[in-house]
């Protein structure tokens, strides 16, 4: 742990600057204005993987945004960690709720604020530095296995295809994986599990062209309240989702699973004192940790129609959009969830608007094994670095991959993330601490030299 720790202090600021230098990537692979910003951020982090001391590596291209891969072989006997990670961010919107540039990374507080800076590039970029750590210190116990992609934020859409194509390539013990949180780093936590999604757009069309609604309001049904009555009724009075068939495969938590849950530190003062509400909200009978964690949810990430410009145009729209996205939970599926969705939301229309409704991407979720090797690797990596043992947590956000990782490998993952749920992933002002960026790095050779043992002694 000396070495480690000794060989960070001796590079930080190489280390940060380097991160800044990625930060400054405006790569958006959800807009194609940024199509050449997103290439560049792929060639500048496999010249970094090279730097590090990876080999054989490879900007492959895809059908969309390339995935960069990188290896370092030690010895066929070794275990084989491959790590994943993205290179691709959030749109920056809305700008104007950014206190400084998005793109242009800017530390306050010992924080790191910038687009990407948590989600996902300061996480897999701890990888690639402790990497580089291990190769120069002669420390690496494991075989390594780099696959950082450029589509995540928008589906993954071309992974699936380059996993079937290269599993011989990729073949691994364990996919190591930092693009989750943990509870704070006085409450270190690994999560075990990830809600799947089903992300929808749905269109409400009422009269041929926007009408003046002087003149037709009152007699032409208008898109936009129709569309915000429709979204209202997918909830009822306990904030109970009300699609038939939603739930038919949700497992409940036993009394038990519910206390282990329950057990990890949470103040629910902090929580709302946080984000500035007087109140949580939620599905009746259930505790905040389990609604985020455990249950499926339903939730509006976008709605727009009509005039939204400055000062007043009095127009009666004639359609009205949404996204819509839903976090599923064990047992359910993906495509199953999107097509009654589709179906009820077509179902409940009235007469007088056409809806159409659109299934965009989707993944399932997964639990992964607390008795595992890998689990008991990074679990002792917590326990030298933060001197105290790690709390099983399960996550409400969604990795679609990590279930393709286990039906197309064969290998489960180990979601060994350093962010915090307050890092504004998504939002304006995202960050991340810069302690828990070094602190990463300091952890993470500690996973491949347990993995290593640990492997070992299992044979």
């Amino acid at each position: 742990m000396q070495e480690i720790k000794k060989y960070v202090e001796e590079n930080k600021q190489r280390f940060l600057d380097e991160l800044f230098e990625l930060l400054r990537f405006p790569s958006v692979s959800a807009d194609p204005q940024y199509k050449g910003d997103v290439l560049k951020t792929a060639d500048f982090v496999a010249q970094k993987l090279k730097e590090a001391g990876a080999d054989r590596v490879e900007v492959c291209q895809t059908a969309g945004y390339p995935i960069v891969y990188g290896e370092k072989i030690v010895d066929e006997k070794l275990p084989t960690v491959l790590i994943y990670g993205h290179y691709d961010v959030q749109p920056a919107d809305p700008l104007e709720l950014w206190e400084t540039p998005p793109f242009e990374p800017t530390v306050r507080d010992g924080k790191i604020y910038a687009r990407g800076a948590c989600d996902d590039k300061g996480q897999f970029y701890m990888h690639v530095k402790a990497f580089e750590l291990m190769m120069k210190t002669g420390t690496l116990a494991c075989n390594v296995k780099f696959m950082i992609e450029g589509e995540e934020e928008v589906g993954s859409a071309n992974l699936g295809t380059f996993v079937k194509e290269n599993t011989e390539r990729l073949k691994a013990d364990v996919v190591l994986i930092s693009d989750t949180s943990m509870i704070s780093m006085e409450h270190p936590s690994i999560e075990t599990g990830l809600r799947g999604l089903a992300y929808m757009e749905v269109e409400v069309v009422g009269p041929n062209r926007d009408l003046h609604s002087g003149v037709y309001g009152g007699a032409v049904a208008n898109p936009a309240t129709i569309l915000c009555k429709l979204i209202a009724s997918l909830h009822d009075e306990n904030n109970h989702i009300t699609i038939p068939a939603f739930y038919d495969k949700v497992v409940e938590l036993s009394d038990e699973e519910k206390k282990a849950l329950n057990a990890a530190p949470f103040d629910l003062e902090e929580y709302k004192e946080d984000l500035n509400i007087k109140a949580e909200w939620g599905e009746k009978g259930y505790s905040t940790l389990e609604r985020t964690g455990t249950r499926p949810t339903l939730e509006v990430n976008g709605i727009w129609s009509g005039y939204i410009g400055e000062g007043a145009k009095t127009v009666l729209p004639s359609k009205a959009n949404a996204k819509i996205s839903m976090r599923l939970v064990p047992n359910q599926s993906s495509e199953e969830i999107s097509e009654i969705f589709a179906k009820h939301f077509e179902s409940i229309a009235p007469d007088y608007v056409k809806v159409k409704v659109t299934a965009h991407h989707g993944g399932e979720p997964v639990v992964t094994p607390t008795d595992s090797v890998a689990y008991r690797a990074a679990e002792q990596a917590i326990v030298d670095s933060f001197g105290k043992k790690p709390i099983p947590t399960r996550g409400g956000g969604s990795i679609p991959i990590v279930a393709l990782f286990e039906s197309v490998l064969g290998i489960k993952s180990v979601l060994f993330g350093f962010g915090l749920d307050s890092d504004a992933l998504h939002s304006p002002n995202e960050k991340y601490d810069i302690f828990n960026y070094y602190k990463g790095i300091e952890t993470l050779p500690l996973f491949h030299k347990y993995f290593a043992e640990l492997n070992k002694k299992s044979i």
